[in-house]
């Protein structure tokens, strides 16, 4: 279970990454982060700017002069930072449970505020609501991202024991 927020570390992993493919600076890196995530989301500047400075002071990066943009502050992935991000993939591979408790909790959160008596959500007329309509608007949207990204949705029947069963994950986990 998370407390709070994305799983730590994603955003210098992100980060990392883009660096990776080419020198940037840290407005770039923000909203190449929002385009990632579909518009959804993106990371405050004082997450950001930090990170790029991190990197700078352990020798993962290094900034990068530019004549036609002398302002700017690009910076790019030194071969210490190379290191660094093999060892990050290997740190955000164990962070998919993460994810989804951060993706489901929220989504539990959204369906509360529709079902739940003890929330009174006042939400104005022509704007998003908290009801059965726009919940299956953003079940509708995962599905179509799923489907363009790994092929034909296909329901699992599984309880949740049983999929952690057949996935060989602990069980325990479900409690938390």
């Amino acid at each position: 279970m998370r407390k709070s927020g994305p799983p730590k570390g994603l955003i210098s992993y992100l980060v990392f990454e883009l660096l990776e493919e080419r020198p940037r600076y840290g407005y770039e890196i923000l909203k190449e982060i929002h385009d990632l995530s579909g518009g959804h989301w993106e990371p405050s500047y004082g997450s950001v700017y930090p990170i790029l400075y991190k990197f700078e002071e352990k020798g993962w990066a290094e900034r990068v002069e530019r004549e036609d943009e002398p302002d700017r502050k690009y910076f790019a992935l030194t071969d210490a930072g190379r290191d660094e991000l093999e060892a990050k993939r290997g740190e955000c591979g164990t962070k998919a449970h993460e994810f989804a408790d951060v993706i489901l909790g929220f989504y539990h959160v959204y369906v509360t505020f529709s079902t739940d008596e003890r929330f009174d959500v006042d939400c104005p007329d022509g704007d998003w609501s908290f009801d059965e309509q726009f919940s299956s608007w953003i079940i509708e949207q995962m599905i179509r991202h799923h489907e363009r990204d790994f092929g034909r949705f296909e329901r699992i029947d599984d309880t949740p024991e049983e999929f952690y069963e057949r996935c060989g994950l602990d069980p325990a986990d479900l409690e938390e």
